[in-house]
C-alpha cells in the first residue's frame, strides 16, 4: 500500500511539474489582472461550516432539497479509496453517514435526478488512478438503498456529468491515462445510453455546470499538457459544442456549479499550490469576473449550490495527495 501511495502522490508532483513548464499551454497567461479583479470582487464573505465526518480528497457532491451527498474520494490517513457517503443538512449544518457505496470509487462524477442519487464512473482501485470504472450506481434517499443501473460505455475517471431535462449527460476524464473528449448520454426513463459528439478538447480534471438547457465543460488538464483556460458548451437542441470565452486563470481539478444566473468556478492546483481564485462567468455578458478568494484553497473538492450560495466542501489543501474536513459558503450576489 506505500507503494501505491507513493506512485499517487509522484504522479501528482509530475502534473503540477508539467503544470509550470507549460503554463497556459491554450494561449492563457496565468493569473494577468487577477490581483486588481479580485480586489474589486463583491463584499460577500465565506462563511465557515461544520466540518465533515472524515478529511478526503477527489470527491463528488449533489444536492437533494435540503441535503448534500459527498462521496467516495481518497480518504485519510491513507489514501484508501473510499466507499463513504456522508450527507450535510443544509439547515442545521450537520454531517451524517448515509449508506456506504457498493463500489468504492475515487475521481467519479455525482448528479441528482428526480429525489435519487446518481454516481458514475471513477477509479475502483483500492488506492491510486487504476481501475477504470462505467458503473452507475443510485442512491434512493427515502429507502437508503443503492441499486447497479446499466454499466456506461466508456470506463473512466475524472470525468463530469450534469442533467438537462430526463437525460445525464458524460463527458471528459482519462481512461488508461489518456485524456478523453468522449460524450455519453444517459436517458432516465429507460435507462439507455448513447452517444454525443466530442469535445474539441480532450481534457480530464475539468468542471461541468448546467445553464439554460447547456452543458459547460471547464478548463481541466491533461497529463504532459498542463492545465488549460478553456470553456465549451454543449448544446443539445443543436447537438453541437459551441466556444465560451476562456477562464482568466487556467486551472484543473475544480467544481463548478450554476448560482444566482451565473457560472461559478473554484478550486484548482498548480505547481505553485492550490488556487484560491475564484471566478463566475455571467452567460448574457459573456465575461468572467473574479470573486472573494477561497480562504481554504483546495484540488479534488465537491462544491453545489443553494439558495444563493455556492457551498465548497473537502478536498486536498495541497497539491497531491492531501485531505480536508473543511466546508464553506460564499453568496454570490447577481
Amino acid at each position: 500500500m506505500r507503494g501505491s501511495r507513493e506512485r499517487v502522490r509522484a504522479c501528482a508532483l509530475v502534473i503540477a511539474l508539467a503544470v509550470v513548464a507549460i503554463g497556459c499551454g491554450d494561449g492563457s497567461v496565468a493569473g494577468e489582472g487577477q490581483t486588481s479583479a479580485a480586489k474589486s470582487a463583491g463584499a460577500a464573505r465565506w462563511r465557515n461550516l461544520a466540518p465533515s465526518t472524515i478529511g478526503r480528497t477527489e470527491v463528488s457532491a449533489a444536492r437533494i432539497g435540503h441535503a448534500v451527498y459527498v462521496i467516495g474520494g481518497f480518504a485519510e490517513p491513507d489514501g484508501v479509496t473510499s466507499n463513504v457517503v456522508e450527507r450535510y443538512d443544509l439547515e442545521r449544518n450537520r454531517w451524517t453517514r448515509a449508506a456506504p457505496l457498493p463500489i468504492a470509487v475515487n475521481h467519479a462524477a455525482a448528479v441528482a435526478y428526480r429525489g435519487s442519487l446518481y454516481v458514475v464512473g471513477g477509479y475502483a482501485a483500492a488506492n491510486g488512478l487504476s481501475r477504470e470504472t462505467g458503473a452507475l450506481q443510485r442512491y434512493d434517499p427515502k429507502t437508503a438503498r443503492w441499486t447497479r443501473l446499466r454499466d456506461a460505455p466508456t470506463a473512466r475517471g475524472a470525468h463530469v456529468a450534469g442533467v438537462i431535462g430526463a437525460r445525464m449527460y458524460v463527458v471528459g476524464g482519462a481512461e488508461n491515462g489518456k485524456a478523453l473528449d468522449r460524450l455519453e448520454i444517459y436517458d432516465f426513463q429507460t435507462d439507455r445510453w448513447s452517444t454525443g459528439p466530442p469535445m474539441r478538447l480532450p481534457r480530464e480534471h475539468l468542471a461541468a455546470a448546467v445553464h439554460d438547457a447547456k452543458l459547460y465543460a471547464i478548463a481541466g488538464r491533461a497529463a504532459g499538457k498542463g492545465n488549460f483556460a478553456v470553456v465549451e458548451r454543449y448544446v443539445p437542441a443543436r447537438r453541437r459544442w459551441e466556444r465560451v470565452p476562456k477562464l482568466r486563470k487556467p486551472r484543473g481539478g475544480i467544481a463548478a456549479v450554476t448560482v444566482a444566473g451565473r457560472i461559478v468556478v473554484v478550486g484548482g492546483e498548480e505547481a505553485a499550490g492550490t488556487i484560491a481564485e475564484v471566478e463566475s462567468y455571467h452567460p448574457a455578458t459573456r465575461r468572467w469576473r473574479f470573486r472573494r478568494r477561497l480562504p481554504t484553497p483546495r484540488h479534488g473538492l465537491g462544491a453545489i449550490a443553494h439558495k444563493g450560495s455556492i457551498h465548497v466542501l473537502e478536498g486536498g489543501p495541497t497539491p497531491g495527495l492531501s485531505y480536508s474536513r473543511r466546508a464553506e459558503a460564499l453568496r454570490i450576489a447577481p
